[in-house]
């Protein structure tokens, strides 16, 4: 059964966006002369990104404009408005844990989960993710969008990975 990952960043005090949205904030502290790239080694485990619609439209509109930067994956966006699918991206109005659940039985990678906050929070509610794979950047935004808010229930998590670059450090978490 594919396994399904939060692979996100957020602020020291757990912001995934500042108050009005903006991600512009989302880099270490300086130069990185190690040259880390966790992200690249992280596709390499998926073929599947699941998104929201706030996600979807902060990549197209304001990320990334000119390209379609997950053109390798198939993107399950989660939205109430109507839009035609292409063989790579695909709008559906359906449950997230439904439509979740669906994929992880499905051949193939790993599933992603990219964002944004109310999906995770959905996800988490439903204990859908296996691994928390949580960037923190080196910054206090002190207000916007929490990553984490309003769960239903504990989950316990086991470290099972570290790894600190430019001022960042990966939190790798499992389900224990």
């Amino acid at each position: 059964m594919r396994k399904v990952s939060l692979f996100i960043a957020m602020s020291l005090d757990g912001y995934i966006a500042d108050s009005k949205g903006g991600v512009d904030w989302l880099n270490g502290q300086g130069r990185d002369d190690e040259n880390i790239d966790s992200y690249s080694e992280f596709t390499k485990t998926i073929d599947t990104i699941l998104m929201g619609w706030n996600t979807y439209h902060q990549i197209v509109t304001e990320l990334s404009p000119e390209e379609w930067v997950y053109k390798d994956f198939t993107t399950y966006v989660i939205t109430h408005n109507e839009l035609t699918s292409s063989d790579k991206i695909r709008f559906v109005n359906t449950n997230p844990g439904y439509l979740l659940k669906k994929l992880k039985e499905e051949n193939g990678k790993d599933v992603w989960i990219c964002g944004g906050a109310n999906l995770v929070q959905q996800l988490v509610n439903e204990d859908l993710i296996n691994y928390y794979h949580i960037t923190v950047i080196p910054i206090l935004l002190g207000s916007g969008i929490r990553l984490f808010e309003n769960g239903k229930h504990k989950i316990k998590l086991r470290l099972i990975k570290t790894l600190s670059y430019n001022g960042m450090a990966d939190l790798i978490y499992t389900r224990r």
